[in-house]
Formats: structure tokens, sequence, C-alpha cells
């Protein structure tokens, strides 16, 4: 029986399962560095100026290759948007961590969201999906994820500092991002500055929530007045 070639190939158990995974992972890879080519020159350029052999051409890709994980340029378009909007969510939330006040909290949040485009290239992807309602799922999926997320960042931040949330954790997080939205639209199309965005998103969300030492001087006012009170009608 003849001697197999110490260069043949060795045939191990599970190799298929392996080279599957390592496919998948390479598909991962492939998808992420198109995504972050794409994002810069999509805001930067728009939708209409970003051609398909640019991103390929900053990614050290293939155009085919683009088509192959995204289908479309639009497709590609709105995966940059929700998965930039979800970035920033994530660095608000780091952003909000080191608040010790509600009121330290909430200008964490609106100066961190206020000093990005991150939701402007998000609303153009909105008018997109509006003609495109194929890709309207990724969006509803991301805006879910949004406010599920940001309620559970508001509710830890609630139960770590013993905060009276004025709220409800999902009801605080869905209107926190609509204001955002709302107010990042309307001053981008003003021209107003990071700082007039923030100050405008301050003045509607109001307060959020108050400390214990708020509520504690709420209720020592409250006694006072009340003796003053049976004082005077004595």
């Amino acid at each position: 029986m003849p001697e197999k070639s110490v260069h043949e190939p060795v045939q191990v158990a599970g190799d298929p399962k392996h080279a599957a995974r390592a496919t998948r992972s390479a598909g991962r890879k492939m998808r992420s560095l198109l995504l972050d080519a794409a994002s810069p020159l999509f805001r930067e350029r728009g939708l209409s100026g970003t051609a398909i052999t640019d991103i390929a051409a900053a990614a050290d890709a293939f155009p085919s290759q683009i088509t192959y994980y995204f289908r479309t340029k639009e497709a590609l378009f709105v995966e940059c948007a929700c998965r930039d909007l979800l970035y920033l969510a994530r660095a608000t939330e780091q952003a909000a961590l080191k608040a010790h006040t509600p009121r330290e909290y909430t200008h964490a949040l609106a100066e961190t969201v206020t000093a990005s485009d991150s939701i402007a290239f998000f609303a153009e992807a909105l008018t997109l999906t509006r003609r495109r309602q194929d890709l309207a799922p990724l969006v509803e999926r991301t805006i879910e994820r949004l406010h599920a997320e940001g309620a559970r960042a508001y509710a830890g931040q609630v139960a770590r500092h013993g905060w009276r949330s004025l709220r409800a954790p999902d009801e605080s997080s869905r209107r926190f991002w609509a204001i955002a939205i709302g107010v990042m639209l309307e001053g981008y199309a003003m021209g107003r500055s990071p700082e007039a965005l923030c100050a405008e998103m301050l003045r509607v969300l109001g307060e959020q929530a108050k400390s214990t030492a708020d509520t504690a001087r709420l209720r020592l006012v409250d006694a006072r007045d009340a003796s003053g009170n049976s004082n005077e009608e004595g």
C-alpha cells in the first residue's frame, strides 16, 4: 500500500464546519470594511455623489463585493446610517455614565448628540426608505434597538443614583430621541451651531428626573410651609 505524501492535505473531522465558520467570519469582516469605507463618503458627498467604485477603492475591495453583500448602493447607505446612529447612542450612554445628577445626565446626552451629524445622516436614510419600502425593516429594527437600549441605560442610571424619574424609562428614551431628531433636523436646516442645538435640546427636554437631594429639599420646604401656615392659623 503506497504511503501518503506529507504534502497531501490531511482530512480532519469537522473540516466543513470550520470552513463554513471561516467563510462567515471573512464575510462579516468584509461587510464591516465596506461600511467603514462607505460611511464617511456618504456623509461628505451624499448618496448621489458617492459611486460604488469610490467605496470599493476606499475599502480596497471590488465593486462586485458591494453588490454581493448589500445588493444596492441604497441598501448600503441605509445600513451605514443605521449603524452610525447606534454608535452615537452607545457614545451617548458612555458620556452620561459620568453624570452624578439628573441635570448633568441630561447635559451629557444633549452635548454628545448635538456634536455629531449622525442623526442628520439617519434622517436621510428615513427619507430614502419612504420610497424604498424594502429597506424599511432595517430602519425599524434600528429604532426599536435605539429605544430599548436607551431605556435600559436610563433605568440603570436612575437605579444607580436613586433618582426619581418623572417618566417611565421607555417613555423617557422615546421622548429623548424624538426630540433629538426633531431639533437636529430643524437646526441643520437653519444652519445652527452645535452649541445652539444643545441649548434648544435642553430647553425642550426640561427635567427628566430629580435626585434624592432634590426630593428631600422639596419635602423640607413643604414641611416648613405647613408649619408656618399652622402657626399663622393658630
